[in-house]
């Protein structure tokens, strides 16, 4: 087994295979293509993976269509039985993919340990609604049988983010197996390897064909959303990225699901506790992932009255965050993904300063021992912040918290709804009647009240406006994967 230490001298275990996975085999990309896969903390290559194509992606897609009639009428408890396998064979190995997802995508093993709970858990609660897949009888008379069935789609495409490499890969394969849909997933392109080693740990559980990954950039995702095989695709990623792949989906008419990018807000009342509004504050911002979240509450609009305190106490609990070594189980916050990630959040700081906000705290990149050459930002809040300035209105994706003033509602709330984007909202209130009003008022997918960051499984998450299509980690999510069919018997 290939093995690498990470600057805290913990041994990670690398993949043996870095080609893609299609059809039950590994395969070198066609082209013979490679890309290195960067270590975030220190800048320096693990190893080279495959690099796949479009016409990597045909092939896989083809395998993906050749097993699906299989698969289909595969009694669905067995179907479920198999992704419950994929479950315990991810617990049976948390610490080392733990590890493996930390090294990779720069996110503290903590975190990533987490991720994998969190997609274990999808894929036994998606087993566990296998026979919910339920049609109606429709009354039409004595001598008329009507009814509808649901089947599965086809061959399901996804396309995954690399803030939650593994998570992703698990956590929305399971929705379309489960419903008896084939798979062909684009890992995250930044952070691949704990995906190549789950593909390394589940084979054989699943038929050949069933699961498919492609590793690749644009032209392998390009190809997945536009192939006419591909029944439907769903895609975790930009905004931009979204509209790509709806373009490329529009020639064959398929559905899209979207989960794209967030400018939330985070709203303190007036009468809001003032240490759970700033601990919330902080929670939402996903400092450990350095911001990089679409559903973090960048936007903090603080009511007059509780705005200095709340500042106050949200610097405080910055300044526990120590960006260092994200295979280190101390960390508890880990480095940007690419130096490109990096850089981005540097221009915004720089933006911000420009426009006239206030730096409160952070701003720089940090002086970690060992790994100075890492992508890390230090968590940066900025106060004074105007609706109209950069850093307000567009995703960073990085660790750097917008503050803004409030003293009317009405004014207030038009500037949280303001921004193209409609994925979160966080509300902090003792007032039941103004949480109810607010939450109706605030345009977004996902609301919550006292409390900031948490998805809770079977409740509907997605967004509205630009942050998406589509609702994820509930039975909506499986049902999506199919198609309804009526059946009209004459029985005279």
């Amino acid at each position: 087994m290939t093995v690498a230490t990470t600057p805290s001298r913990r041994t990670v275990t690398l993949p043996e295979h870095r080609e893609l996975y299609y059809g039950g085999r590994w395969m070198p990309a066609l082209s013979g293509e490679t890309r290195d896969t960067i270590n975030p903390a220190t800048g320096e290559s693990f190893c080279t993976v495959a690099y796949g194509g479009a016409a990597d992606m045909d092939a896989a897609i083809e395998a993906a269509h050749a097993a699906f009639p299989a698969w289909r009428d595969t009694a669905p408890l067995e179907r479920a039985r198999c992704l419950r396998k994929i479950a315990d064979i991810m617990r049976a190995n948390r610490d080392a993919l733990a590890l493996i997802d930390a090294a990779d995508s720069g996110n503290p093993v903590s975190a990533m340990a987490k991720d994998i709970d969190i997609a274990t858990s999808q894929l036994d609660f998606f087993a566990g609604l296998v026979t919910e897949m339920k049609g109606d009888t429709i009354p039409m008379g004595p001598e008329i049988l009507n009814l509808t069935v649901r089947e599965p789609v086809g061959v399901v495409g996804r396309i995954v983010a690399y803030n939650h490499p593994l998570m992703f890969c698990a956590a929305k394969m399971a929705a379309p197996l489960a419903a008896g849909n084939t798979v062909v997933i684009k890992p995250a392109e930044l952070a691949p390897l704990s995906v190549l080693r789950f593909v390394e740990l589940i084979e054989g559980v699943l038929p050949p064909g069933v699961f498919n990954m492609v590793h690749g950039g644009v032209a392998a995702g390009q190809r997945l959303a536009s192939h006419g095989r591909i029944a439907k695709v769903g895609l975790i990623g930009s905004v931009a990225t979204g509209r790509a792949v709806m373009r490329a989906a529009s020639d064959t008419l398929k559905g899209v699901m979207l989960e794209l990018g967030g400018k939330n807000a985070l709203i303190g009342c007036p009468d809001a506790d003032v240490e759970r509004t700033a601990r919330g504050v902080v929670a939402g911002m996903n400092f450990a992932w350095c911001g990089q979240s679409c559903g973090s509450t960048s936007r903090a609009f603080l009511h007059e009255d509780i705005h200095d305190a709340v500042l106050a106490r949200v610097a405080e609990l910055c300044a526990d965050f120590a960006p260092g070594d994200p295979t280190d189980p101390a960390t508890n916050m880990g480095a940007l993904a690419s130096k490109a990630a990096q850089e981005k959040t540097l221009r915004y700081i720089e933006t911000a300063r420009r426009e006239g906000s206030r730096l409160v705290c952070g701003g720089k990149v940090p002086d970690v021992p060992g790994l100075r050459s890492g992508f890390f930002v230090e968590p940066t809040v900025f106060a004074d912040v105007t609706p109209d300035m950069t850093i307000a209105r567009e995703e960073i994706f990085g660790p750097v918290l917008s503050v803004l003033k409030w003293r009317d509602e009405a004014a207030m709330m038009e500037a949280v709804n303001a921004v193209e984007f409609g994925l979160t909202c966080a509300i902090f209130t003792k007032d039941l009647a103004r949480a109810h009003r607010l939450a109706r008022q605030a345009e977004a997918g996902f609301v919550w009240v006292n409390k900031a960051g948490p998805h809770f499984l079977g409740a509907p998450f997605g967004g509205v406006k630009q942050s998406g299509i589509g609702r994820e980690e509930c039975i909506g999510e499986m049902l999506d994967f199919t198609r309804e069919k009526n059946i009209h018997i004459a029985l005279d």
